[in-house]
């Protein structure tokens, strides 16, 4: 399951950790992103001790959201070394986080 975090432990889980990060803004209404739910599930699986797979509801996070440019979501973005590195904005395929995970490890 992926990890659900909230402003205030944003730093200490993404802008700080040693592993790369997958970040996606998300609201709980949101169609595309309520599908994206079972990938990121998957992904949380399949790179665990790797990378970081957490969520961030943009309703009750919307400083983060408004920092971080999001307009639309669901929007990932990854982080290494507290740093955005890449991103998507929609629904995307699993391959293609894979394939972006896998280049910043």
């Amino acid at each position: 399951m992926v990890k659900v975090i909230t402003a205030a432990e944003f730093e200490a889980e993404v802008l700080q950790s040693s592993t790369p990060v997958l970040l996606d803004f998300y609201a709980p209404w949101c169609g595309p992103c309520n599908a994206m739910s079972p990938i990121l599930d998957e992904l949380a699986v399949d790179f665990e001790g790797k990378a970081k797979i957490l969520k961030v509801n943009t309703d009750d996070n919307k400083e983060l959201a408004v920092k971080y440019g999001v307009r639309g979501i669901p929007n990932i973005m990854f982080f290494k070394s507290g740093e955005v590195v890449d991103g998507s904005v929609g629904r995307v395929e699993k391959s293609e986080l894979e394939g972006k995970l896998n280049a910043i490890l």
